[in-house]
């Protein structure tokens, strides 16, 4: 039986050479997503942080919240998934259905969850 790591024809990592310009544009690329991704999370940490739950401002916090996560969530999937390299058809096809399940599980837990103030606050 052959091992797979030994075959020499055909092989992928034989194929993936790129120039050096093309490099630094993806370690650039993997840098600034890096560094987007940490001041949207050190964001987060300092509102969590300074601002109470029993503050007038915890409402809007939590709402923040809940979109600062989501667009991390959308900015991995477009970078690091490769998402974002596709067409915007099969973006939307994809992201829409997702974020509407996100909107939904939302909707669902403050109605059930019993706050209706942020529902009416919201909606109205």
């Amino acid at each position: 039986m052959e091992r797979d790591d030994l075959i020499v024809n055909d092989s992928y990592a034989l194929n993936s050479h790129h120039s050096e310009e093309k490099g630094v544009k993806i370690r650039k690329k993997i840098v600034f997503v890096t560094v987007l991704l940490s001041v949207i999370t050190f964001a987060e940490v300092v509102m969590g942080a300074q601002i109470k739950q029993d503050s007038d401002y915890w409402g809007v916090i939590k709402i923040s919240f809940i979109i600062l996560t989501l667009l991390k969530a959308g900015y991995i999937v477009m970078s690091f998934m490769h998402l974002g390299d596709e067409r915007k058809n099969l973006r939307f096809t994809i992201l829409l259905p997702y974020g509407l399940f996100a909107f939904y599980l939302l909707w669902i837990c403050l109605r059930e969850g019993g706050h209706t103030e942020v529902m009416n606050s919201l909606f109205h």
